[in-house]
């Protein structure tokens, strides 16, 4: 049952004299009104209700009449509104405001004096995109402070590092983490950019050029929790950059965790086995008996590609059409908004479930570590610094050594000093110290301990780093806070504005008309 009056769509307009065909009920009007009523009525009930207070405060409605309007918005909910071509036209804006005119005791000639759904919408979809950025926000708050635990778990633990798909350098763990962990924190920082560029309320705006009504916008724009008006009528009703916005940082997120994702899968892989996921994050072959596989991570970078095209479908959704109020811009470009923000979060909700329960396999990594000739840098840092070779001709011996050491099947450490001598000998160099050269260069544990510049793999470094980090998630989580305790102010400010006054009359306004100018 609702509570909507069976009068005619025509009584809404004297433009019109019918509502909207079976057709376009069916295939654009019902399906919005459902997603309207399910994701956006908050918003809408809280822009009434802000409305209703400052219709009052301007003095057109009675404290009992804004009141009862507040009291009636209450009531409203997905089992009251329904979209009706004949009684609201299937829109959700004309729904409310039949469910109100139906229960008020008396008609209030002056509600809705003045308004326009053009801002109404705009400032509903804002406060919905603020809502989805915050909740973005907090799961990649999580996500990051799983990484910053798991990074400092890891930071002494050597591993191959890898360039052009070859084994590098030795890293650990903790130093791979806490390059995820700087991303995460790069991409905090821009959503709370973002979240402050949107935070600008459009309320107040009308239908494009202002309205003629002294509306307080400032006092409107923080009752709804945002931080400023929107300066501009014409920007508040026919921007939805913030979609585009928020959409392109969803999608530079993805691009950056498919990138990590790709690393977890490949060490995932049989052929090097450093990591491994418990049972219950893991798959099976339906033939092959001996394989576990991680079809986890491949949700995670495969999801990571529905970001950009989300993206892609907001702005070709906007792109070349007039800058005004437009359906086409303001509900068909941002059809697919709640489904890049869902896929976001549910792809950071795995990767956080993910990085919790891996665990890395020391032996295999530092068996890699010690096959590979991964001190090569070293090597010819070494022979220039403490041989006095000029530096290309270092890497030219040490290059020659690796060759010929490998091909005699020698391992890196402690290596072959008379392959050395060798070497260096074609070039017309004597060593002092051949084998003291290979045994420190190819040494694995020493291949961390000789990296003292800031923002090394070495152990102390990652830990200096990981506190520096562990102090901007802190400062993120704070920021983010601060946000949102201005929309609960906001709300118990609404609410204040609203509180029951001295019995009046319902019906009986109160006052004149304010002129323009006057608060």
């Amino acid at each position: 049952m609702t509570s909507q009056p069976p009068a005619p769509a025509a009584e809404l307009s004297g433009r019109i004299r019918g509502g909207p065909s079976d057709l376009l009920h069916d295939e654009v009007l019902a399906p919005q009104f459902r997603f309207e009523v399910r994701h956006l009525l908050g918003h809408y009930l809280a822009i009434e209700k802000t409305l209703a207070a400052e219709y009052a405060r301007m003095g057109l409605l009675s404290a009992a009449e804004a009141r009862s309007v507040a009291d009636l918005l209450d009531e409203a909910g997905p089992e009251t509104l329904t979209a009706r071509p004949d009684a609201n036209m299937s829109d959700i804006a004309f729904a409310l405001e039949r469910h109100v005119e139906a229960g008020l005791p008396a008609p209030v000639a002056r509600w809705h004096v003045d308004r326009s759904r053009n801002d109404l919408q705009a400032c509903a979809q804002a406060m919905f995109g603020r809502d989805q950025v915050a909740r973005l926000a907090t799961a990649l708050l999580d996500l990051c402070s799983v990484v910053l635990e798991r990074a400092e778990e890891n930071r002494e633990l050597p591993m191959p590092g890898y360039t052009h798909f070859q084994a590098a350098q030795i890293i650990t763990p903790g130093f791979h983490l806490a390059a995820l962990a700087e991303q995460l924190l790069h991409t905090q920082r821009r959503l709370l950019h973002t979240y402050d560029g949107m935070n600008a309320c459009p309320l107040g705006a009308g239908a494009m050029a202002g309205q003629e009504l002294p509306w307080n916008r400032t006092r409107m724009a923080r009752m709804l929790g945002f931080d400023r008006p929107q300066p501009n009528a014409l920007t508040a009703v026919a921007s939805r950059r913030w979609s585009a916005e928020a959409t392109a940082e969803l999608s530079l997120l993805g691009a950056a965790l498919s990138r990590f994702a790709t690393d977890l899968l490949t060490w995932g892989g049989s052929e090097y086995g450093f990591i491994e996921l418990p049972d219950e994050l893991s798959g099976i072959s339906s033939a092959m008996p001996q394989k576990k596989n991680y079809p986890v991570l491949e949700r995670i970078r495969g999801r990571t590609a529905h970001l950009t095209a989300f993206h892609a479908d907001v702005l070709l959704g906007q792109r070349n059409t007039p800058f005004c109020n437009l359906v086409e811009v303001s509900k068909e470009a941002g059809t697919h908004v709640l489904a890049a923000f869902d896929s976001a979060h549910g792809t950071v909700r795995l990767l956080t479930e993910v990085m919790r329960r891996v665990g890395f396999r020391a032996d295999r990594m530092r068996a890699v570590c010690e096959r590979e000739y991964l001190g090569g840098f070293s090597l010819a840092n070494a022979l220039t610094l403490t041989e006095g070779v000029p530096w290309r001709t270092a890497q030219v011996v040490a290059g020659k050594y690796i060759v010929s050491a490998a091909g005699a099947g020698a391992p890196p450490h402690p290596g072959e000093p008379d392959l050395l001598t060798r070497a260096a000998a074609e070039h017309a160099l004597t060593l002092a110290d051949p084998a003291g050269l290979l045994a420190d260069a190819f040494d694995v544990d020493r291949g961390l301990d000789r990296l003292v510049s800031d923002g090394s793999a070495r152990p102390d470094a990652v830990r200096e780093a990981l506190r520096a980090q562990r102090d901007a998630h802190e400062e993120l989580r704070a920021a983010w806070e601060r946000r949102s305790e201005a929309v609960r102010a906001g709300t118990a400010e609404t609410a204040r504005a609203l509180e029951p006054a001295p019995r009046e009359p319902v019906g009986a306004g109160s006052g004149r008309r304010p002129r323009a100018g006057e608060r």
